[in-house]
């Protein structure tokens, strides 16, 4: 990776001086962001650095292709190599999730989220609802037919896990798309061990009978039992659909196995590329073969031309998934998450769940006196990113939260062990002990502003840095 990294320091340096010819702001941007992350302890538990190989592969005309359409079946002409890179890339997928059929055109995990549950609805429209119309196929439809389909399938239902116990926004939360499509109900934790109760969640898919049973996280700090969610799903006739995109690398690295492996027990899955699997920022599908069809038409179902030289990007950050070098990385992602949690527990920080099974860890700081907003403000001051997240029964709602969601995969890309580890939890600590709330022109404490203690930002940064230098990212690229 030396002589990768040497030919990219010419590669890039020749590129920004291009691109700072034309738009000087633009190249000053993009060095400051590679300065900004190789100077910060980046714990957002959402992000990751992907490697060399797959940013370089992000950058090439593959972008200037159109290929709407799916493989070998395209909608405009001479798409033949976007048709080996998608090839490529489901190929890989299929491979290294053990899935039937992979998609790979999707933009992001919201386009994918978007993609499972329109080819779950087309799937039972296409299926009895065919034959019960006494169609073979969409085309025999009258618009008499469609108004009956468009009547019953406009009211369905979906279940997903609550956007406050660690729940994603597009699992039915009423904002977003996903609340607006269906009659939506969330499931929530066990109010004493926050902790998913299988028991009441089988009570209320029962009373509820969802269309669509939705489980995935993006804030829960623990693993979910898929054979139960598979076993519910059945019950109450839903389709089981994962959101893995958090735990994917977790997944892929062989850390999740059996029932902690959704890939055997669900219908469809969605993920990121990004965050844990440490690819491109893009989108994924797995399906079983039943479900196939209705997701291979994803383009022109939701997508527009899908990001040929992200999907390419997606194959190269696939195929360095299947190696045991990345089942050793996802191991430690996960070892490294235990050893934070322990070094914040013992250092008198609640945790949601009382610690982590998995990539992240969720910090409850009332005990703090502070809001989320105000602990991830003073954490940034003093270099180490995370982002505010909501809590159980959160008081403070999702803008100012309660809760700081912090993970172990992009620290444990550049190399931090336990030892880091235990010492980045005392860093966190030391920052939240030493912040207090501003008070309000009423001389209440307010929820925003705070007061970090005299010299904290600049002794953490300090004390990070020593970290950062023996751990540099990207060793070996020099844009100075």
């Amino acid at each position: 990776m030396d002589d990768v990294a040497a030919t990219a320091t010419g590669i890039y340096n020749q590129i920004l001086d291009i691109i700072g010819g034309i738009e000087p702001r633009i190249a000053g941007a993009i060095r400051s962001e590679l300065t900004d992350q190789r100077g910060s302890l980046k714990l957002i538990a959402s992000e990751n650095y992907a490697s060399l190989p797959v940013l370089l592969t992000m950058g090439t005309w593959l972008s200037d292709k159109y290929a709407e359409g799916t493989i070998g079946h395209r909608f405009y002409a001479g798409c033949q190599n976007v048709d080996t890179v998608e090839s490529v890339a489901a190929e890989h997928a299929r491979e290294l999730f053990g899935a039937e059929y992979a998609y790979a055109q999707p933009h992001s995990g919201i386009d994918a989220n978007l993609v499972a549950y329109w080819s779950i609805l087309a799937h039972r429209v296409e299926g009895p609802e065919l034959e019960r119309l006494g169609a073979k196929t969409v085309n025999d439809l009258s618009e008499e037919d469609w108004e009956i389909l468009r009547r019953e399938f406009a009211a369905q239902r979906v279940m997903g896990m609550s956007l406050d116990v660690g729940g994603h926004l597009t699992h039915g939360f009423r904002p977003n798309i996903s609340g607006k499509m269906f009659h939506q109900r969330s499931y929530g934790t066990d109010p004493t061990t926050e902790l998913i109760d299988y028991d009441k969640l089988r009570a209320d898919a029962k009373e509820f009978k969802p269309l669509i049973l939705v489980a995935g996280y993006s804030a829960y700090p623990r693993r979910v039992n898929f054979a139960k969610m598979r076993e519910i799903a059945d019950e109450v006739g839903a389709t089981l659909f994962v959101d893995m995109a958090h735990f994917a690398g977790l997944v892929a690295g062989k850390v999740f196995t059996g029932e902690e492996n959704p890939v055997p027990y669900a219908d469809v899955v969605a993920t990121t590329t990004h965050k844990s699997l440490r690819g491109p920022r893009g989108g994924l599908v797995l399906a079983t073969k039943e479900y196939a069809p209705s997701v291979d038409r994803g383009c022109p179902m939701v997508l527009g031309g899908p990001l040929s030289h992200v999907m390419a990007a997606k194959a190269i950050a696939l195929a360095e998934a299947r190696t045991s070098a990345f089942q050793t990385y996802a191991q430690a992602v996960a070892d490294n998450a235990k050893t934070l949690a322990d070094g914040l527990l013992k250092r008198g920080v609640r945790l949601v769940t009382g610690g982590t099974d998995n990539h992240l860890v969720l910090l409850d700081v009332r005990d703090f006196g502070l809001t989320g907003r105000q602990a991830e403000s003073a954490l940034l001051d003093s270099g180490i990113v995370t982002n505010r997240n909501s809590v159980p029964n959160d008081p403070n709602g999702a803008w100012y939260t309660t809760g700081v969601r912090i993970g172990t995969p992009a620290l444990t890309t550049r190399g931090f062990g336990a030892a880091e580890f235990d010492k980045v939890a005392e860093l966190i600590t030391g920052v939240l002990k030493n912040t207090t709330p501003a008070m309000t022109a009423a001389g209440a404490p307010g929820k925003a502003k705070y007061l970090l203690g005299e010299g904290v930002a600049d002794r953490t940064k300090a004390e990070a840095s020593e970290m950062l230098d023996a751990h540099p990212l990207y060793p070996g690229l020099d844009l100075s």
